[in-house]
């Protein structure tokens, strides 16, 4: 183990937690009693009927294994392989998250670089920001009037504002030696946010999105819970309401895993866009 460098420990360490953990899960849950094995009486009032119950991990890992073998299929409206829902909650995410930063951005630089704006919007985002994005969906099918749009509306409005917030603060920590120095050289208000300003701000930029595609990912899952239709939280409560809790484990470990996926893209992206004066 002395020889293992840092990384290698910290994997074999990981993969320790999770045998013991799989272990202590399945020794945990006690067996069903079979349905041969039942009394003809039992068998005849239900009384010795299996009830649901949390399933031991190798049921889980079946589970798995005939989901993800065949992840595209479709039979129908309720019945659409994991990989069909994922993509639809995929989807809903990158838009309501493009158009979100589409608006937060710009809308952060110009708070970030004039205190006037930040002093007169800064009311608003404090009183917007806290709302929960669950709040606003009962408001969002009534006007908008589709499940779809109001989904990726609701990502839209939780995904705003740590982008919004982290481009100000980014924007407005630029050192005031820089921007004087564009201005000495004459550039132009444009040119001196894209040459000076964004570069030395991008890591915070970057964290902000970071933040929000998380937070972004977390929503769309209670969300699809309540609209319905399509999409991963609506899989997740599809197999509740069958009682299939085996199905419901898999899918909050799919959840986990897709959301570690898209926290590793926006980290990969950070460490690409680190400023170094």
């Amino acid at each position: 183990m002395g020889t293992l460098s840092e990384n290698k420990k910290a994997a074999l360490l990981s993969v320790l937690l999770l045998l013991v953990g799989l272990f202590v899960w399945e020794i945990s849950i006690p067996a069903q009693k079979a349905a041969e094995a039942l009394t003809e009486y039992e068998r005849l009032t239900g009384v010795g009927a299996p009830k649901a119950g949390v399933p031991p991990p190798s049921q889980v890992i079946v589970k798995a294994w005939e989901q993800l073998s065949n992840p595209f299929y479709d039979a129908g409206p309720n019945d659409k392989g994991i990989g069909i829902q994922i993509g639809y909650s995929i989807y809903r995410v990158l838009v309501g998250y493009f158009f979100a930063a589409l608006i937060a951005i710009p809308l952060g630089f110009l708070i970030g670089m004039s205190r006037v704006a930040y002093k007169a919007l800064n009311p608003f985002i404090q009183v917007l920001r806290p709302i929960s994005p669950l709040a606003w969906m009962p408001l969002a099918l009534f006007i908008i009037q589709d499940s779809e749009a109001s989904a990726i509306f609701v990502i839209f409005i939780c995904s705003i504002w740590p982008m919004l917030i982290n481009t100000a603060f980014g924007v407005a920590g630029v050192r005031e030696d820089w921007v004087n120095v564009a201005r000495t050289h004459e550039l132009g208000p444009l040119r001196t946010a894209f040459t000076v300003i964004l570069p030395a701000a991008a890591p915070t930029i970057v964290t902000g999105m970071r933040i929000s595609i998380g937070i972004a990912w977390l929503v769309i899952v209670a969300a699809e819970m309540l609209v319905g239709g399509t999409g991963i939280g609506y899989y997740v409560w599809n197999e509740w309401n069958n009682l299939d809790l085996t199905s419901v484990i898999f899918s909050i470990l799919m959840i986990g895993v897709v959301g570690m996926l898209l926290d590793a893209a926006l980290g990969l992206l950070q460490r690409r866009v680190a400023y170094v004066e």
